[in-house]
């Protein structure tokens, strides 16, 4: 996401699905990841999303036979409905298995746009702005 404009979440998301399918394709894990773990941010105060993006995460770290991943994974896809319906979600976690999973996280200026906060950080909430 390179221009001025502010993508939509479900944009953001789908761009971010793109780059990492393409990382993953050319066996460029570390890449991939981390377009997982952005696109992680954007999705988990939605629970289908969410849910979505822990099991792309569990695909790449099946296809790396990364075991620890997957079982961190695993664990995530069940406490993502828990998480959601009590709206106790760890803001701006990356999702991963090598960070707790109940962790916050500095959530990146261009990611916060997305989700309709301020880039610097001096607002706490996120709005839903879902287009």
């Amino acid at each position: 996401m390179d221009s001025g404009a502010i993508p939509s979440r479900d944009a953001f998301l789908a761009e971010e699905y793109r780059r990492a399918a393409k990382a993953s394709d050319e066996q460029n894990f570390e890449e991939a990841w981390l377009h997982l773990e952005r696109a992680h941010v954007v999705a988990q105060d939605r629970l289908g999303p969410h849910c979505a993006s822990h099991l792309r995460m569990l695909k790449v770290a099946w296809r790396t036979r990364d075991w620890r991943e997957v079982h961190g994974q695993i664990f995530r896809l069940s406490l993502a409905p828990i998480g959601n319906i009590t709206g106790r979600l760890p803001t701006g976690n990356s999702g991963r298995s090598n960070v707790s999973a109940f962790a916050r996280m500095e959530i990146e200026p261009e990611i916060r746009r997305v989700l309709g906060q301020s880039p610097c950080g001096d607002d706490l909430t996120p709005k839903n702005t879902d287009a």
